[in-house]
């Protein structure tokens, strides 16, 4: 499918890849970055081929050896893994407003029980359910349902159920060991067992027939890697300032150019090797690399004036979702920051259209 490329004008907030407001733009194409390795090619299989015989009729082919399995710490690791997302359960009542009620809730993701917040709508529904992937937020922290605050207002007063995730070490979740060493990718497998948990719910006022996916900033990237990993997993998704869908831009940004992560950096060039050294285990950890696999729509919101996540990096995602043939469109916002300001409810308005078209 061919994707369009639309912008905005218009005109604070995070850092480190967390979660912030929106946007208008000016309307210059993404140009092409590098090409898009295929899965075949980083999974380390290749094509069989038989050679002719002497007598010039094709040779019996050789007994060929297993592919090699990938790496645990990549996203063909998550590839053929079993979700085990279940046992969503409502907790306590938290917030009471005009419009939705805000309720805690858990589920079980990966043998872990993870929490997070879910906002229901007034009335009986059922309701089209949103699952949000929020930005870096430090786990020492954080507390249950931060970040995107206002994204899980508004979508909740358009009609939408809204779950927002916590993630594993955060707020009320269970706790996994060297998290940040693994690159994260544990919050992929929560996100995507949230949508599995949503799907298997017996929870009346939930439509686990339309399920979308929202994320901001880090938050961005787990929506990535969840549309790749996952072909098929919701029926849209959007993206607000996201990082880079190459794993090894965000180590550099964020681990291996601050001097507070120094113990965390070496931990991992240790483990993995550095970019430059082991350029496949970072092509397998980059979303990018399989881009050919989302088979979801998808809308990136990103500003020209991001501080935190240069625009460059969602020009180029959107360029590499493109050449992949990606159901993708992105909106440009001028002068907007980080945390979108000023464009922000352009830019919800704009998500909603976008959810109602492909949830419907």
């Amino acid at each position: 499918m061919r994707t369009s490329l639309v912008t905005g004008v218009a005109l604070t907030m995070l850092a480190a890849g967390c979660s912030g407001p929106s946007e208008p733009a000016g309307s210059a194409r993404p140009t092409a970055d590098s090409p898009t390795a295929s899965p075949s090619a980083s999974s380390g299989t290749s094509p069989r081929g038989s050679e002719p015989g002497t007598s010039g009729s094709p040779a019996s082919e050789p007994p060929t050896a297993e592919p090699d399995p990938p790496h645990p710490v990549s996203l063909p690791a998550l590839f053929d893994k079993r979700y085990d997302g279940r046992r969503l359960r409502l907790g306590d009542v938290l917030v009471r407003t005009d419009a939705y009620t805000q309720r805690a809730v858990t589920f079980r993701s990966d043998g872990l029980t993870i929490s997070g917040v879910m906002n229901i709508p007034d009335g009986r529904g059922p309701f089209p359910v949103l699952v949000l992937a929020h930005g870096y937020i430090d786990p020492a922290v954080y507390v249950t349902g931060q970040g995107l605050r206002r994204e899980q207002d508004w979508l909740a007063r358009e009609g939408y159920v809204v779950l927002h995730v916590d993630y594993r070490n955060h707020a009320g979740s269970d706790r996994a060991p060297r998290a940040d060493e693994r690159l994260r990718l544990g919050y992929t497998v929560d996100v995507v067992n949230a949508v599995r948990a949503v799907r298997r719910s017996d929870l009346r006022f939930l439509d686990e027939e339309r399920v979308g996916l929202l994320g901001r900033s880090m938050g961005g990237g787990v929506v990535y890697n969840a549309l790749v990993v996952a072909p098929g997993l919701v029926d849209a998704a959007v993206v607000f300032a996201p990082v880079s869908s190459r794993a090894e831009d965000n180590f550099n940004r964020w681990i291996r150019d601050d001097p507070g992560r120094s113990s965390l950096s070496r931990r991992i060039i240790r483990a993995y090797g550095a970019p430059e050294k082991n350029k496949e285990f970072w092509r397998e950890a980059s979303p990018r690399t399989y881009f050919d696999r989302v088979t979801e729509p998808l809308m990136i919101h990103h500003g020209t004036a991001d501080e935190s996540c240069p625009i460059r990096w969602s020009r180029r995602s959107f360029a590499a979702l493109e050449r992949a043939g990606a159901d993708a469109r992105m909106h440009v916002y001028q002068g907007e920051p980080h945390a979108f300001v000023a464009a922000w409810p352009l830019s919800m308005r704009r998500t909603v259209r976008f959810f109602d078209r492909h949830l419907d």
